[in-house]
C-alpha cells in the first residue's frame, strides 16, 4: 500500500513538471518570435534621496558652480572622479557638489593649519562661508554617512573571521525514496522494493584564503549521512551526486577538499592539491544545468560526462589552464589517488591509481561552447578499478574484475544557448579499456546524454531542466568469466526532470525525479524510479 500511494504521489508531480517545462518552452518560443530582445535594466544604487523634488542639480551656469570651480583652480582640491575623469560641464547633483565642496574645505583647513593662511584670501573665505550655508544640509548628511561608514568598518575589522580567509558554507536536506524491484536479484523471493523514505543531510564549511587577492587556498570540511542507494537498488545508476564517500562513516567530519589556485601572468592559472583535486574543479564541464552540485539535478550520472570528468578516486596532483583567447582555452592535469599517493608503499607516480586529462575548450561565439577532452586512467590490481566514476553498469565500471587496467577516454561536450531562456547541451563519451595483467583483453564503453535547460523558468532565478541519456555501457569485451563475456546485453535510459525554486538568494527547494529503464543495461530488470526533494541553504 505504501509503495502504491508513493508512486502515485511522485509520478503525478513528475508529469506536471514535464508539462510545465514544455509549456515554458512553448511560451519562450512564442515570445522569441514576437518580440525583440530588450536591454537589461541597470542596477539601482541606494541613495539618501527619497523624492524626485530633492534632485536639485547644480548647473554650470549657477553661481555656486562658478564659485567652486574658482576654488578648485586656486587650491587644487579636486583631482577628478575615481575613474580619472573630470566630466566637464555635466550637470551634477547637490550631493556630488557637496562632496567637492567638502574636499575644498579640507584642503583650505590644511593650509590654515600649516601656517600658510596668507595663501587663503579673505574673498575665498567669504565664498566658502556662503557655499557652506547654501549646502549645509548636504554637507551634514555627507559627513554623517562618512562617520557611519567608518564605524561600520571598525566593527567589521573587530569581528572579522580572518584578514585573509573567508568562511562560506552550505547545508543540504534531502527527502527521497526509490520505487521498483532491486536490479540483478539472485533470489526470486527477494525482488520487491524494500526501501523506505529517507531524510538525510550534507553540511559543508569552506575556508577560502587569499594571500595576494588573486590566489585562493580552499579547505573544505564535510559531514554527511547521504546514502548511495547501491545496496537497496542493486545498481550504481540510482546514485545521488552528493552521496557520502564509502571511505567515511555516517556523520563523520572529514577533509573533503584541499587545493591551492594561483595565476601566472594574465594567461596561466595553476592548481595544486593534496585532497580531491578532481577534474570539475579546474576543467569546464559545459553543463549549465549541473555545473553547481547544489543548484542543478540530483542524480550522479546527470552531472556531466562521467568517463572523462570522474577519475574514480580522490585526486592529489597538479593542473593548469592556458587561455589563448576568449575563444580557445587549454586545460591539463595529472592526479593520483590521494590516499595511495600519501603512502610510501604507493606514492604519487607508482602503485596508485592515476589519471591524465587534457581539454581544449572552443567558444566560436558567446552562445556556443565546445569541449574536446581526453583522459588516460590507470588502476593497479585490486584498487577498485572504477573506470566510470561510480556510474553506469558493473561491467563498465570494472570490465576486467580486479586486474590492473588502463583506459583511453574521449569526450565531446557542448552547450548551445539557443535563446535567452533555453540552453541545449550534452555529451558523448567513448572509452577503450585494456587489461594489464593476467591477460590482454580489451573492452569498449560508451555513454551520452542530452540536456535541456530553462533558466528563469516562470520566475527569475528559478531553473528547470531535463536530462535524457545512456549511462556508461560495455558494447564489446573479450574478457570472460565462467565462459560469459562481461558485456551489457541491453541499453538503459536515464530520464530526469527537476525544477529549482529559489525561495530567496540563499534558500532553494528542488523537486527531482528520475527513472532508470532496464537497470544495469539488462531488460530482465524492471525500471527503477527515484524521487527526491532537496532543500539547499547557503551562507
Amino acid at each position: 500500500m505504501k509503495k502504491t500511494v508513493w508512486k502515485l504521489l511522485l509520478t503525478l508531480p513528475m508529469f506536471l513538471v514535464l508539462l510545465l517545462l514544455a509549456a515554458g518552452a512553448k511560451t519562450l518560443a512564442q515570445e522569441t518570435a514576437q518580440t525583440t530582445p530588450q536591454p537589461s535594466p541597470q542596477p539601482t544604487i541606494d541613495s539618501p534621496i527619497t523624492s524626485v523634488s530633492e534632485l536639485s542639480d547644480v548647473q554650470p551656469t549657477d553661481w555656486a558652480f562658478s564659485a567652486l570651480q574658482s576654488l578648485v583652480e586656486r587650491y587644487g582640491c579636486i583631482v577628478g572622479y575615481p575613474d580619472k575623469t573630470y566630466r566637464g560641464n555635466r550637470p551634477l547633483s547637490r550631493y556630488e557638489f557637496a562632496a567637492g565642496l567638502n574636499a575644498c574645505l579640507d584642503q583650505i583647513n590644511q593650509l590654515i593649519a600649516s601656517s600658510t593662511a596668507d595663501l587663503v584670501t579673505r574673498e575665498d573665505l567669504a565664498t566658502l562661508q556662503r557655499l557652506t550655508e547654501e549646502f549645509g544640509p548636504e554637507l551634514a548628511q555627507l559627513r554623517g554617512r562618512v562617520d557611519n561608514l567608518e564605524a561600520r568598518t571598525v566593527e567589521v575589522e573587530a569581528n572579522q573571521f580572518s584578514t585573509t580567509t573567508k568562511l562560506v558554507g552550505d547545508v543540504v536536506f534531502l527527502v527521497a525514496d526509490t520505487f521498483g524491484d532491486r536490479a540483478n536479484n539472485t533470489s526470486a523471493d527477494d525482488t520487491s522494493d524494500e526501501t523506505n523514505t529517507i531524510f538525510s543531510y550534507r553540511a559543508r564549511l569552506s575556508f577560502q584564503t587569499s594571500f595576494t587577492g588573486k590566489d585562493q587556498l580552499n579547505t573544505d570540511l564535510i559531514a554527511s549521512n547521504l546514502p548511495n542507494l547501491i545496496a537497496e537498488t542493486g545498481t550504481h545508476m540510482t546514485r545521488f551526486a552528493l552521496d557520502r564517500s564509502a571511505r567515511f562513516e555516517d556523520n563523520d567530519l572529514y577533509l573533503a577538499n584541499l587545493y591551492y589556485r594561483f595565476p601566472i601572468g594574465d594567461k596561466v592559472t595553476v592548481w595544486l592539491g593534496a585532497r580531491t583535486l578532481n577534474f570539475p574543479i579546474y576543467v569546464p564541464t559545459l553543463n549549465p544545468l549541473n555545473g553547481n552540485l547544489l543548484q542543478g539535478g540530483i542524480s550522479r550520472f546527470g552531472q556531466f560526462n562521467p568517463t572523462v570528468y570522474r577519475p574514480g578516486f580522490d585526486g592529489a596532483g597538479a593542473a593548469f589552464a592556458y587561455k589563448f583567447s576568449d575563444q580557445f582555452q587549454l586545460h591539463a592535469a595529472y592526479i593520483a589517488d590521494g590516499f595511495a599517493a600519501s603512502q610510501p608503499s604507493g606514492g604519487l607516480f607508482n602503485n596508485s591509481s592515476q589519471a591524465i586529462i587534457s581539454q581544449l575548450t572552443i567558444s566560436p561565439s558567446k552562445n556556443l561552447d565546445i569541449g574536446l577532452t581526453y583522459t588516460h586512467k590507470y588502476y593497479p590490481t585490486n584498487s577498485g578499478n572504477n573506470l566510470t566514476g561510480g556510474t553506469g553498469s558493473a561491467f563498465a565500471r570494472n570490465p576486467f574484475l580486479q586486474n590492473a587496467t588502463t583506459s583511453d577516454n574521449f569526450g565531446l561536450q557542448f552547450n548551445w544557448k539557443l535563446a535567452e531562456k533555453f540552453n541545449l547541451g550534452g555529451w558523448f563519451g567513448y572509452t577503450l579499456a585494456y587489461q594489464q595483467d593476467n591477460g590482454d583483453s580489451n573492452a569498449t564503453i560508451i555513454n551520452g546524454a542530452l540536456t535541456f535547460a530553462f533558466p528563469d523558468l516562470f520566475k527569475e532565478g528559478n531553473v528547470g531542466g531535463i536530462t535524457v541519456g545512456i549511462p556508461p555501457k560495455v558494447t564489446s569485451n573479450n574478457f570472460r568469466v565462467a565462459g560469459q563475456r562481461r558485456e551489457d546485453p541491453d541499453t538503459s535510459l536515464h530520464i530526469e526532470a527537476f525544477y529549482r525554486f529559489r525561495v530567496s538568494d540563499r534558500i532553494s527547494i528542488t523537486p527531482d525525479f528520475y527513472v532508470i529503464t532496464a537497470p544495469e543495461h539488462n531488460s530482465a530488470n524492471d525500471l527503477i524510479w527515484v524521487g527526491a526533494v532537496r532543500t539547499t541553504f547557503t551562507f
